[in-house]
């Protein structure tokens, strides 16, 4: 596990009273019984300001893993929520209380003002947000990263708030992709790397150029990539999978 040179001060998101001190209180523990989540690069988290966190994603307990990773660092752990969702009673209230992040579904003009709104959001509140660059749990055979939507390059750039790839390798053990959750042994082993933002400053200003959005999902899908290959000791294949190539439907899309 890595170690910085300097203690980390918790956000103020963390250190004040909050429901995330509820949340946390519940969640933490329950998933410390399941699993040893072993974090590397925290300090490529910031411990201000806005932020989103792209991960792999290859188990449904992923998002837990994650956030107790985030909150772990010193950060609130925030993610992408349909707007639908919003609308929901209770649900709804939850989600706004929490600070979760709106986002439209369709690939429209709509869709891509709700986008900008909600980078401003951010980059106003300074808070940080998790999105799956995937959309939904890999389809690779292997578990390695598939082919990436555009969703977390469109808020990062929309924004311009730094973009951090994030790989774990572990969770799969706990509750195997479509699988039945797996308790025994206790704590199993997950270890989770956050890497050092993208450098997008070539991107300034070309954030709703297509090709832009294609470049950097390509370079932060890599950049997930990489992570994985150091925590697996193992090679990528070549060529990202592709799910629509493979004759497989794409459920779960939260961007296109």
């Amino acid at each position: 596990m890595s170690t910085t040179s300097r203690k980390r001060r918790a956000s103020p998101e963390k250190s004040r009273p909050s429901v995330w001190w509820l949340l946390a209180a519940i969640i933490v523990p329950i998933v410390g019984l399941i699993a040893r989540i072993e974090i590397e690069g925290e300090e490529n988290l910031p411990e201000e300001g806005s932020y989103v966190v792209a991960p792999n994603h290859m188990s449904e307990i992923d998002p837990l893993i994650v956030a107790v990773a985030v909150w772990r660092i010193g950060r609130a752990p925030r993610f992408l929520a349909k707007e639908s969702l919003f609308r929901v009673p209770v649900l709804g209230w939850a989600l706004r209380v929490t600070g979760m992040v709106p986002v439209a579904r369709e690939s429209t003009a709509a869709a891509a003002s709700s986008t900008v709104a909600s980078a401003r959001r951010l980059v106003a509140s300074g808070h940080g947000v998790i999105v799956y660059p995937e959309g939904t749990l890999t389809r690779d055979p292997d578990l390695w990263p598939m082919r990436g939507k555009t969703g977390a390059a469109r808020l990062a750039l929309a924004g311009d708030i730094p973009l951090i790839p994030v790989a774990h390798w572990g969770s799969q053990r706990i509750l195997p992709r479509y699988g039945k959750l797996s308790l025994w042994p206790p704590r199993k082993r997950v270890r989770i790397v956050f890497g050092p933002a993208l450098d997008l400053s070539a991107h300034v200003g070309h954030g709703k150029e297509q090709s832009t959005l294609v470049a950097v999902t390509a370079a932060v899908m890599q950049g997930i990539t990489s992570l994985e290959e150091t925590l697996r000791s193992e090679k990528a294949p070549a060529e990202r999978w592709n799910p629509s190539a493979h004759g497989q439907k794409e459920t779960g899309r939260l961007d296109s």
